[in-house]
């Protein structure tokens, strides 16, 4: 490149803040366009195209890559030996038409070109983002590579963090759309840093700070979703938080469980919290016990007449409104002498009096596990 044209590209680059290398041969063919009335071949374009996607991959905007090229363009046409030593106007605007003529097409393509590779690079984003969540979520990838893995996505896995999964409720519902709003929304209320969205399974992840001076997140994701409106209805269920890379896999497991609970229960609740359903996670982890604690506490209660469905809701009732007999029966819109009387009848059916601790102990388990089992609607596992 001649003195002139490299002091061009020099001054251009230090205008615009932009490494001087993504001009490339772009000044010899504005030159030779505005003295020889060239435009450049096909290949020569193709040069220009793979420098508009070095510039996306180096981190240089497209507007910035674009404002150096304009640069460059008007500080060579100033310096131009064919304008500065020609007094014919004609002579001028054809050489001004040829240098427009070939910063159009280099304009085009350089732009073409960085627009390909933003999308590549976001796709291969998204690919590792989807890679690094699935390995963060199952728990059992080695730890020193994911805290690696995690550093690009400004996730310290040393710190506690909570999972908390969005599940659709109706057919309205589309998880990749609430996920781009989500992101937007976790952002401005965690911090762009130690969050992260995804999807997956149908549903939005979202891992986000935990500990005592983070907000709590299931709470936060339900206002988000109402405010921004978006469509569908949806639940969310929020683990508690942990650290380390095992504790994230921890949050997740304890959110899909809450998800998966809140279904078999028929919770009518859009926020559940795995903190809140420990209990049936207590009670669930030995499927034949639980099945011989409703069996031989609760099963008795069929003998009345229409089954065992007015005394299983009376207790349910009792026990939920705090072991308070009137605010039981102002539940269940009877009278406080229907409670005591049905809480009378299952004491006599069963042997379980809730005046006894002990038994009284038996009958909350035993309710809370027929519920878990969907019991008295589906019959028990057969004895084995």
């Amino acid at each position: 490149m001649d003195d002139w044209l490299a002091s061009v590209g020099a001054a251009a680059a230090a205008d615009v803040t932009a490494p001087e290398e993504l001009l490339g041969e772009y000044l010899p063919l504005l030159a030779d366009a505005a003295i020889n009335g060239r435009r450049p071949d096909s290949f020569e374009l193709d040069a220009v195209r793979e420098l508009g996607r070095r510039a996306a991959a180096e981190g240089v905007t497209a507007r910035r890559a674009v404002d150096l090229y304009l640069s460059a363009a008007w500080r060579l046409w100033r310096q131009l030996p064919v304008v500065e030593r020609s007094s014919d106007p004609e002579k001028v605007r054809r050489a001004a038409e040829a240098v427009l003529r070939v910063l159009d097409d280099a304009i085009s393509v350089l732009v073409a070109g960085h627009q390909a590779e933003r999308r590549a690079m976001i796709r291969q984003e998204e690919t590792l983002r989807v890679e690094f969540v699935d390995d963060l979520l199952r728990g059992d990838a080695d730890v020193s590579r994911m805290v690696v893995r995690a550093e690009p996505f400004g996730i310290d896995l040393g710190k506690p963090h909570q999972v908390a999964l969005v599940a659709p409720l109706d057919e309205d519902g589309a998880a990749d759309r609430v996920a781009i709003a989500l992101e937007r929304a976790v952002v401005e209320r965690f911090g762009d840093r130690e969050v992260l969205v995804a999807t997956k399974d149908g549903r939005v992840v979202v891992v986000a700070p935990g500990g005592s001076v983070a907000p709590e997140v299931g709470t936060a994701i339900q206002q988000d979703l109402r405010r921004r409106e978006l469509p569908g209805r949806w639940r969310v269920a929020a683990g508690r938080a942990f650290p380390g890379a095992y504790g994230v896999a921890r949050s997740y497991e304890e959110a899909l469980e809450a998800l998966t609970f809140a279904d078999r229960l028929g919770l009518d609740a859009d926020v559940v919290h795995a903190r809140d359903l420990l209990v049936y996670r207590v009670l669930g982890r030995d499927q034949a016990a639980l099945v011989d604690l409703v069996r031989d506490v609760l099963t008795p209660l069929d003998r009345v007449r229409g089954g065992a469905d007015v005394l299983l809701e009376t207790l349910r009732e009792y026990f939920a409104a705090g072991e308070v007999a009137t605010e039981a029966a102002r539940r269940l819109h009877v009278s406080v002498r229907t409670v005591t009387y049905r809480l009378a009848r299952v004491a006599q059916l069963t042997g379980h009096s809730v005046a006894q601790p002990d038994q009284r102990f038996a009958l909350h388990a035993a309710v809370l596990g027929a519920r878990l089992l969907e019991w008295p609607g589906r019959a028990l596992p057969a004895e084995q």
